[in-house]
């Protein structure tokens, strides 16, 4: 074990380092607690923490009353009066890994050992049989409460005869903040105590958060206003509890978990453990985690650990590791306080989430249907159990609400599964050598212009037909039954030909060999050819379903369809102007704007091109005056199942007659399909008092226009 060393034999280098320590905690304890904005990640505070512990642990003549690890917090903010804690709000030491939990066993074990010793050696012959058996029981392993550790803020409440009067925050751990007004509108806390055997004063200590889902309202509500969002749900539950108008609290919806007790009048008898205690409290109607267990040992501990690792990203709360009281209250007052700690409890952390880093580059990828994303390249770090190297900045949007530069120290987190992102920049420590993110004009992948539209939050490569990253979406869309329809052609096998390089956009399906298909794996000859012949096939098409097939953003087949019944050619529609393209129904500005958009990239024109060398074809469609077909200006909805059509058939022929089809039902619908398990559909079309067919009326309203004939229908 090493030995601390004399007092006089720390050298200068050691007291200007401990110094340091102690500012920097000192002034991250201020922004933590009183400004409630956090400058660095928990695991780096701890981080710091834990070096200036080791220095005062090898020089003990350095350790101050002043030094950071004797106090629990920062000072209490001003505007709310200050408020005297009875008994000191103290705050646990940590653990961050198994062994260490295990030493945290071992010196319990040891000092209850000790303890039991020395009352035997003092108690004389006549009790010395009960101390045996007393240590003998504490060598048998020990009884554990395992509780959540919460990532909020702690709380004080005082109850005076079962009615709430004082509420505090945790403050330096002697002295906190009234509070009162704020905690009276947090939900899940009673204002008055359940039951009829209440102590006339009870304190009881838990912690005050805002649910996962509550943050991130939150943060949607503020991203929708162009505001700063939250950082994390900790700093929200510390600034909606410390507001000077209770309104603004009552709004965050903070809800509460009890965890201990304080103050507690001397005549009452509580139970003789803390999860009976716990208990109690639940029975005086306070609030307790349903998480929190009890069980056997170190062991049992460490498979609770697990068990709530697992269960952590499904949890309506956010935490950040488990704490372990010994559950015997006896043996708690045995053991006692440390200065600033408990000896009869732990925190044992998870894995970091957030760590602190370098941002070395941004580079932008391209997705799988074009939109382009930003990916921060950091200087690898260890955050949420794995190295990170990667991660997400999302869009331009988010690049600019993090004002984030390369070369900036960042804080990035990793929650579970979900992708790392940059969280927050730490501006303080920015150089001149940090240059701003410029995102590109043209797609990285293909040369191809990048198109934004007003409103919207992702960019995206316009090269769709042509740009290698969007190449296995754009080919399986063109071959699909409703587009091109290649029959055959289905997503593995488009997979399949991308990997081995034999398609690079969707006019080399028409070049495709049976030599070559025979070298996929598991692709007989009969198969290959079946293939070859459906491509064969899809030659011929229509003009509707080749515009289609292209891939242009938000051009649907009604939308295909009209603008064919509007252009006389492709060549037509591939030059046409936006103000033009919006007379058409159902065609605005921004379905204009890809249209334009697309048709103006030269590796899109270059891949049409091919497409029509390859011979395919549609035959000239004959314009349609739609003022005179019969359902012009008709609203249709088909829901439920079609038995004797399918949806897309019975579509059709109603666009065939003039309607328009749509997904919902409003008071401008005219008519409703209704086939079998119609649901919210048919119950809204019954309220609105819209007309309402069944399958079979609906096949004999075709048929009266000769759209089905009587075999075709049955």
């Amino acid at each position: 074990m090493k030995q601390p060393h004399d007092k006089l034999l720390a050298p200068a280098e050691i007291l200007q380092q401990v110094e340091q320590l102690r500012q920097s905690i000192d002034e991250h304890n201020y922004h933590y607690y009183v400004l409630d904005e956090p400058q660095i990640p928990d695991v780096e505070y701890d981080r710091l923490m834990r070096q200036l512990q080791q220095l005062e642990t090898d020089y003990p003549s350095l350790i101050t009353t002043e030094s950071p690890t004797q106090k629990v917090g920062g000072i209490a903010a001003t505007g709310f009066n200050k408020i005297e804690h009875q008994v000191p709000m103290l705050s646990l030491d940590n653990v961050f890994s198994s062994e260490e939990l295990k030493d945290f066993g071992q010196r319990v074990q040891q000092r209850l050992s000790i303890d039991s010793e020395l009352a035997d050696k003092t108690s004389g012959d006549s009790s010395s049989a009960a101390s045996k058996a007393a240590a003998k029981s504490d060598l048998t392993p020990l009884q554990f409460t395992c509780e959540p550790k919460l990532d909020g803020l702690a709380i004080s409440l005082i109850y005076k005869n079962g009615k709430l009067v004082t509420g505090a925050t945790r403050g330096d751990g002697k002295i906190g903040e009234d509070v009162t007004q704020n905690v009276r509108t947090i939900r899940n806390l009673p204002l008055q105590l359940r039951g009829e055997d209440c102590p006339e004063l009870l304190e009881v200590r838990g912690e005050i958060f805002i649910p996962k889902a509550e943050f991130e309202k939150l943060n949607a509500v503020a991203i929708s206003n162009q505001q700063k969002t939250f950082a994390n749900p900790r700093n929200v539950a510390a600034g909606s509890l410390r507001q000077l108008d209770p309104k603004v609290t009552a709004q965050r919806k903070l809800q509460l978990y009890c965890y201990a007790l304080g103050q507690i009048s001397d005549n009452y008898q509580l139970p003789a453990t803390h999860f009976q205690r716990l208990e109690k409290l639940r029975l005086w109607g306070l609030p307790v985690s349903a998480e929190i267990k009890t069980t056997t040992g170190i062991d049992g501990c460490l498979e609770y650990f697990e068990s709530i690792s697992e269960q952590r990203d499904k949890l309506p709360y956010e935490i950040d590791g488990v704490v372990y009281k010994i559950d015997n209250i006896e043996l708690q007052q045995r053991l006692g306080f440390v200065a600033k700690a408990p000896r009869w409890a732990i925190a044992h952390k998870f894995p970091a989430q957030e760590e602190i880093t370098k941002l070395l580059d941004v580079e932008f990828q391209v997705g799988r249907t074009g939109s382009i994303t930003p990916v921060a390249r950091l200087k690898p770090v260890f955050v949420g159990g794995v190295t990170v190297s990667n991660a997400t900045l999302h869009n331009q949007d988010e690049i600019e609400r993090l004002q984030v530069k390369v070369g900036d120290t960042v804080i990035v987190r990793r929650a579970g599964d979900v992708i790392p992102q940059i969280v927050s920049v730490v501006i303080n420590d920015r150089t001149e050598n940090c240059q701003d993110i410029l995102f590109p004009l043209r797609c990285p992948v293909c040369g191809s212009d990048i198109e934004r539209l007003a409103g919207e939050a992702k960019s995206r490569c316009t090269g769709g037909l042509f740009c290698a990253a969007q190449r296995v979406e754009s080919i399986k869309h063109f071959a699909s039954r409703k587009a091109i329809n290649i029959d055959g052609l289905g997503d593995k096998l488009v997979e399949q030909l991308v990997q081995a390089d034999m398609i690079d956009d969707v006019a080399d399906l028409y070049h495709l060999k049976l030599d070559n298909l025979l070298k996929l794996e598991r692709m007989a000859e009969k198969s290959a050819n079946n293939l070859l012949s459906a491509i064969e096939n899809s030659k011929q098409t229509s003009f509707a379903k080749f515009l289609y097939s292209l891939g242009i953003r938000e051009v649907g087949e009604a939308t295909a369809s009209a603008l064919a019944n509007c252009y006389d050619s492709l060549n037509d529609l591939m030059n046409a102007k936006t103000e033009n393209l919006q007379s058409i129904a159902d065609v605005g500005p921004i379905v204009a704007g890809h249209i334009v958009h697309f048709f103006s990239q030269p590796h899109n024109k270059e891949v049409i091109q091919k497409l029509l060398d390859a011979n395919i074809q549609w035959p000239t469609p004959s314009r349609v005056d739609t003022s005179q077909l019969p359902l012009t200006g008709q609203t249709w909805v088909l829901t439920g199942t079609l038995e004797r059509l399918s949806r897309s058939e019975g579509k059709a022929l109603l666009q065939s007659l003039g309607a328009k089809v749509s997904g919902s039902v409003s008071a401008k619908t005219t008519c409703v399909v209704a086939g079998p398990g119609a649901g919210s559909k048919l119950t809204k079309a019954q309220s609105l008092d819209i007309r309402i067919l069944d399958e079979d009326q609906f096949i004999t309203l075709l048929k009266e226009y000769n759209l089905l004939s009587e075999k075709g229908s049955g």
